[in-house]
């Protein structure tokens, strides 16, 4: 398989045809490798959320064409293959849970693709060791914490054994533990099972570890390259509204007192290291 999802011309206005007509997405074109991690950034209104949709086909192209898995989301005939496929986990992850206890939950899924019982016991005793969830099989989801309930809906979709997951701002609602609970969770799935990870967030630290960065802004992609190549561009990101991972905003304000740093420091331990040289 040549891309996991391929995005060609990809179009989409919000109310066409009324005074409330806004655009979207600008004909975007995205290859997304098969156990790529992606992570998407932009402001508020990039249309970050609006491109993550219609890599499960919860919004169809108006412009151009959406593929995942080499299958075209615009033919109802694949809808539930792709979203198979492509599993995609919210913001609030109360909207995704629908079960009173934490096992029924991430049997929902498969149950509902017919999956045969015996089959579904062992998809939910995996999917629940792969985010570390197995103590809490019978406890009741709402008495879990932020990170926990994130993590229970992960397992509900790694049920339906997707090839690629997508987080939309699933990391917002959550205090620094649980993001950086989901977050290695994530980080995790992609690189021991080999899952495709498309992560869509606001949070610039949580974009250093990708393979590949994209920046967002009026519906079309800006920027793009990897984690050092994007975020050494301190300058233009700020330009476009975005900030930069702690550590490069910190070498960036050195480097403009005269400190010999490079451009492309991430980490606080890279920053250290070139402090103490």
């Amino acid at each position: 398989m040549d891309a996991m999802v391929k995005v060609s011309g990809l179009g989409h206005r919000y109310n066409p045809g009324t005074e409330n007509e806004t655009l979207a997405l600008a004909g975007i074109d995205l290859d997304v490798r098969p156990g790529e991690f992606l992570v998407i950034i932009g402001h508020n209104g990039s249309g970050k959320s609006t491109l993550a949709k219609h890599f499960n086909a919860l919004l169809l192209p108006e412009e151009g064409q959406v593929l995942v898995a080499g299958m075209d989301t615009a033919r109802p005939e694949n809808l539930w293959r792709v979203r198979q496929t492509a599993g995609m986990v919210f913001q609030n992850p109360d909207n995704q849970i629908v079960a009173t206890v934490v096992e029924e939950d991430v049997a929902f899924g498969p149950e509902n693709l017919g999956v045969p019982p015996a089959e579904i016991a062992a998809r939910v005793d995996a999917a629940l060791a792969a985010v570390g969830m197995e103590a809490y099989r019978h406890h009741a989801p709402h008495l879990l914490s932020g990170g926990q309930k994130q993590r229970v809906a992960i397992a509900g979709i790694l049920a339906m054994k997707p090839a690629c997951i997508i987080l939309d701002e699933a990391t917002a609602m959550l205090d620094p533990a649980g993001r950086a609970e989901v977050l290695s969770t994530v980080r995790r799935l992609n690189k021991q099972e080999g899952i495709t990870v498309m992560h869509i967030t606001h949070y610039m630290d949580e974009a250093v570890g990708a393979d590949r960065v994209i920046v967002m802004e009026a519906g079309k992609v800006v920027l793009s390259g990897t984690p050092r190549q994007v975020f050494a561009q301190v300058e233009r990101l700020k330009e476009l509204g975005l900030d930069v991972p702690q550590a490069t905003e910190l070498a960036h304000q050195l480097r403009q007192c005269g400190f010999d740093i490079p451009p492309d420091v991430l980490t606080v331990e890279e920053l250290v290291d070139h402090l103490c040289r």
